[in-house]
């Protein structure tokens, strides 16, 4: 089924609907197939994930190795941007994205302002210091002016992030965390983050009711099982990032929330 697309959000009002590494769920998660299948899915919003190769060139890869996603091996630090046309990211998921390739930031976010998407781009430092990946993200997005309406920048590490924050001082944040600390608003706010994205077991009404105080967006991953989060549609939960939009997008209660952008 090709869902009608929902109205294009903006970072100051989160899609609700995320789309976790693209439409991983359909296509091989992080790859420009991902990017493209979203919106036929129902989310103009997407997740992916940012990792350096050796040469400094950001790349859309989750792992700090390449054995789970592509037909190479070895550490993705060993990498050069020359070495990219020699691997394929699509296969390992079925035989019609053989080929696939492991795209780059500049690709990505290219296709994204061509399909007028949106993006949560999560930042991997694995063995990158902080300063140089932050550099390069800001490099790629500082070029691209429809981003610091269309992108949000998150990470586990606050180090990346605050790297980032002093280089682009306007660039919408979000600060990930399993298990958010106590004093996660202190945290935000040191970061001028307006979001938290948490693991969605970790989600109570307290969090939700902290989060409107202090005016942050609560987003919830990886969340595949819509009933797990009725509780809180109705209590101030921004946005949901899940592997398959449909879970959701097929439940007219959950299409109605994810239609209506006021949080």
């Amino acid at each position: 089924m090709v869902y009608a697309p929902l109205p294009r959000p903006d970072t100051d009002t989160p899609g609700r609907i995320v789309a976790h590494r693209g439409a991983s769920r359909v296509a091989p998660e992080n790859t420009l197939a991902a990017v493209r299948l979203a919106p036929r899915l129902g989310s103009r919003w997407l997740e992916f994930d940012v990792s350096l190769l050796g040469d400094g060139t950001p790349v859309l890869h989750h792992d700090a190795t390449l054995e789970r996603c592509t037909d190479a091996t070895g550490r993705l630090d060993r990498l050069t941007a020359a070495d990219l046309a020699g691997i394929d990211a699509g296969s390992w998921f079925g035989a019609q994205y053989t080929g696939e390739p492991l795209a780059t930031l500049v690709q990505a976010l290219d296709l994204i302002d061509e399909l007028d998407l949106s993006a949560n781009l999560e930042m991997k430092p694995h063995n990158a210091t902080p300063e140089s990946l932050a550099r390069a993200v800001v490099k790629a997005l500082d070029s691209r002016p429809w981003a610091r309406d269309r992108i949000v920048v998150s990470s586990y590490g606050l180090g990346v992030l605050a790297a980032l924050r002093r280089l682009l001082p306007d660039q919408p944040l979000a600060v990930l965390y399993k298990n958010p600390p106590a004093d996660w608003p202190e945290a935000l706010a040191a970061l001028g983050a307006c979001s938290l994205h948490i693991r969605h077991e970790r989600l109570t009404r307290e969090i939700l009711s902290r989060a409107r105080a202090h005016g942050v967006h609560v987003r919830v991953y990886v969340i595949n099982e819509p009933p797990r989060m009725e509780p809180f549609r109705a209590a101030g939960l921004a946005g949901v990032i899940t592997d398959h939009p449909p879970l959701f997008l097929d439940d007219p209660a959950w299409a109605a929330w994810a239609d209506d952008q006021a949080v």
